[in-house]
């Protein structure tokens, strides 16, 4: 089962990397197709984001080792969308 989207709690440090020089590491990776990188928080040492991976078929061990190998942190998975096409949410109304 194919994994076609992820969106992430990814923290960096504020010199590096760079948002640009991640977002090219991602959307590089097989199976990625797009990468939407929002900052969400800034303190004094690090950024906070919601990255946001959509593919193919997106490695998903891969696509961490590779945002782990630029200093970045995966803190958690905040979405994952899998199958054979993209499906939208529902909000739950409670």
């Amino acid at each position: 089962m194919p994994v076609r989207r992820l969106v992430m709690d990814v923290d960096k440090a504020i010199s590096e990397p760079d948002l640009v020089d991640l977002a090219r590491i991602v959307e590089a990776l097989p199976g990625v197709n797009a990468v939407n990188i929002t900052v969400t928080e800034i303190d004094i040492e690090t950024v906070g984001t919601n990255m946001t991976v959509e593919g193919d078929d997106i490695e998903v061990e891969a696509l961490v080792r590779a945002i782990e190998h630029t200093g970045a942190v995966v803190h958690s998975f905040d979405e994952i969308v899998a199958g054979d096409y993209l499906l939208n949410g529902t909000p739950r109304s409670r």
